[in-house]
């Protein structure tokens, strides 16, 4: 009998399942408030030099402004530059007395700013751009701020995932060695997210923040690492593809109340606090997280995993009693399911299957991080005020989740990754084609790359979860979610290949979600599979034909690397 066999006698959906979809919906909803946070955390707004006697009103300045200030090509006053003296306007004689005769001829000579800046404060009364002035020359500082952020979530999703699978010493010598497992790990996480993010909140300089919220960033990361499997170790076959995807709208609800909460609080503090203090109801909710039966049998933990089951079957309604459920036959599963007793991440490149996947899932995870954060970061040219644009974003994600819900049963989670990123670059390689005056056609291709970006995440997560064996998934994701975050980190800098040529970054972003999904093509089917519990239950299975020559590249790297046959 395996756990599958197991989960079909206390029920595989039921009242308990939902409620555990429930109760780590929390950790669902943080994670856009925090991941999309530089939205309002990082925006720019309108700023010219501070200069002295500025008119209280910033929209009805420009007569005054236009002796002062340089205007750029595109019409607007310059951000970062100054008159050395004051500019004579035509029919005036304002400023002919400070100026030096060579500058009544023509344009006068500019400086840059060194008093500061004043900024616009209509839609935002304080970001962190006001607050340490990081414009002009400062500029890349806060783009980093976001790269530092999803470096730490990278570091952190190393971290979750090695200690979600791995040995802990601890003090009791008839029981030396115990599993951390997902449970715990999940507390740990929810406790250091809200100290981290008070403590950003509090910062008094740029270097505290940048630091605070890396370590932030590294906290979270324990969400998506541990949230997935403990959902999805509970679920039968039938159910995961409606389970997951309930649970992925839960993303987009964090999404749309991240617009209302940055409508509501203009203060970038206020605001972290805001979004942080959610962590406080999560940790009291761990007492009802159960933890993964399935994982329990592969740890050999036979009394732990009986008493969630039982407990399962009861909410379940399921008429199971202990002798259905006896520990000579949870010792007969268990047996069958510890294999591997200490997986590393080098397990996830021993075997020739396994290395396949690992491969493959790492160049797709990359890609579509890379291609959601890159867009959804930066929604410059929408002509639509920040709020407006997050919530526009927001709506888009729900018929997209709906959409692969259909697409992942139908036509299976293969197609369905390598179409919605073959979407995704197309948006991006049209939208480097239409002019900047054709706003509508602009906007337009905005949120279909939206929608194809975000209907790419919510597959990824299930197809990755559905590849890896039940001893190795929290591993897995782990790598794949650090190469993920190293794509969402450097989403934020290819913005500023802009400066080399105006469509660079569209075509960076469009070509490599086009490279993933060719590599999506690569991968196995799962649709209608059951979860493979051991590394012998994937490398037993074929891969899917495949008809692409990038296979061979994955075959010479993997000879290589590894010096082994693909």
């Amino acid at each position: 009998m395996g756990f599958e066999e197991l989960l079909d006698e206390v029920g595989g959906f039921g009242f308990f399942q939902l409620r555990n979809v429930a109760l780590l919906a929390l950790p669902r909803v943080l994670l856009p408030l925090h991941f999309l946070l530089p939205i309002f955390l990082s925006a720019v707004p309108a700023h010219h030099c501070a200069l002295p006697g500025t008119p209280d009103n910033f929209s009805h300045q420009d007569a005054w402004l236009e002796a002062r200030l340089p205007r750029e090509p595109d019409g607007t006053f310059s951000s970062c530059l100054r008159f050395a003296h004051l500019r004579t306007l035509p029919n005036t004689t304002l400023g002919r007395e400070a100026q030096s005769p060579g500058e009544l001829e023509g344009e006068p000579s500019t400086v840059p700013c060194s008093q500061g800046w004043e900024y616009d404060r209509s839609e935002l009364s304080s970001t962190i751009v006001t607050e340490w002035d990081l414009v002009c020359e400062r500029r890349g500082l806060n783009r980093v701020a976001s790269t530092f952020f999803f470096l730490g979530v990278l570091v952190g999703a190393v971290v979750f995932g090695y200690l979600s699978d791995r040995w802990s010493e601890v003090a009791d010598p008839a029981q030396p060695l115990c599993r951390f497992g997902r449970r715990r790990l999940l507390l740990v996480a929810y406790v250091s997210a809200l100290v981290l993010g008070l403590t950003s909140a509090a910062s008094v300089s740029y270097v505290m923040f940048a630091i605070t919220r890396t370590l932030t960033g590294s906290a979270l990361a324990g969400f998506t690492i541990i949230v997935l499997p403990l959902e999805l170790e509970w679920l039968d076959v039938e159910h995961r593809v409606v389970a997951g995807t309930l649970s992925s709208t839960f993303w987009t609800a964090g999404t749309m109340l991240l617009a209302l909460a940055g409508y509501l609080i203009r203060d970038w503090r206020w605001l972290l606090m805001a979004v942080t203090l959610p962590c406080v109801p999560g940790i009291l909710s761990i007492w009802w997280v159960p933890e993964s039966a399935r994982w329990l049998l592969t740890q050999g933990r036979v009394e732990e995993a009986q008493r969630y089951l039982l407990h399962c079957a009861r909410l379940n309604g399921r008429p199971v009693g202990e002798d259905s459920l006896s520990q000579e036959a949870l010792n007969r599963v268990s047996t069958g399911e510890q294999v591997v007793p200490r997986p590393s991440y080098l397990d996830l490149f021993r075997t020739p299957q396994i290395r396949h996947i690992s491969l493959c899932c790492m160049v797709v995870w990359f890609a579509v991080n890379f291609s959601y954060y890159g867009l959804s970061l930066d929604s410059s040219g929408l002509r639509l005020n920040v709020y407006q644009t997050q919530l526009l974003f927001g709506a888009v994600e729900l018929p997209s989740k709906l959409m692969v819900c259909l697409l992942v049963r139908r036509v299976g989670r293969r197609l369905t990754q390598a179409g919605t990123l073959l979407g995704a670059a197309l948006t991006f390689g049209i939208r480097s084609l239409v002019s900047s005056e054709a706003s509508s056609w602009s906007t337009a291709l905005v949120v279909m790359g939206k929608g194809f970006s975000e209907a790419a995440f919510t597959t990824v997560y299930l197809f990755t979860s559905e590849l890896y064996p039940t001893v190795l998934r929290p591993t897995g994701m782990g790598l794949t979610a650090l190469v993920g975050r190293l794509g969402g980190s450097l989403a934020p800098l290819a913005v500023l290949l802009d400066g080399v040529w105006l469509s660079l970054p569209k075509l960076v972003y469009g070509g490599i979600a086009l490279l993933a999904a060719c590599t999506a093509l690569l991968l196995p089917e799962t649709r209608q599979a059951q979860l493979p519990e051991t590394i012998q239950d994937v490398e037993r299975k074929r891969l899917a034909p495949i008809h692409s020559g990038i296979c061979v590249i994955f075959k010479a790297l993997s000879r290589t690397l590894f010096l082994n046959e693909f």
